[in-house]
């Protein structure tokens, strides 16, 4: 039988996307330049009126995969101002928190898959986990949730990416 280890189920396949989402920002700036508009108009962009700003997307991803592998492999989670006003802002969120991601050994990850997490919340409660189940059904999910929004907006906005961009080289 072969087994993962926490580490090689979260930090790699992390780098790998937000990697992904640098390709799809460099996609987004050149589409700006070829149709000659400002790439602040992807700022702002939604699908709907009641969702989070595409910079918000990229916050909140940033903030998932620092979270997750911060969190299981038992160190504080890095604090990120969100300030982040272009592009080029939001492509530096995103190098430096897949370096973050790829800084922490996989020796920090042992016996993750038992660490109790506890995510506070706004309101109510705070959601507690093991740290399987925190990994599979909480961490993960809400990142791609966020990265993929990220791509749909830019797809939305006629940037010209396809799966392969999505998913990587």
């Amino acid at each position: 039988m072969t087994t993962i280890s926490m580490h090689s189920a979260s930090a790699p396949a992390l780098a790998k996307m937000l990697g992904n989402m640098l390709t799809w920002l460099e996609a987004a700036k050149a589409h700006a330049t070829a149709k000659n508009f400002s790439t602040d108009v992807y700022l702002t962009l939604r699908l709907a009126p009641d969702m989070l700003p595409f910079t918000k997307q990229i916050q909140i991803a940033s903030d998932a995969a620092k979270g997750c592998v911060a969190r299981l492999a038992g160190q504080d989670v890095p604090s990120y101002k969100d300030d982040e006003a272009t592009l080029d802002d939001l492509a530096e969120r995103i190098r430096k928190t897949r370096d973050f991601v790829l800084s922490v050994p996989a020796a920090a990850f042992a016996g993750s898959e038992s660490r109790e997490i506890t995510i506070p919340r706004r309101v109510g409660d705070p959601l507690k986990f093991d740290g399987l189940s925190y990994l599979q059904h909480f961490a993960l999910p809400n990142f791609y949730f966020h990265a993929t929004t990220t791509y749909a907006l830019l797809r939305h906005a006629g940037v010209p990416l396809g799966k392969l961009d999505y998913l990587g080289g």
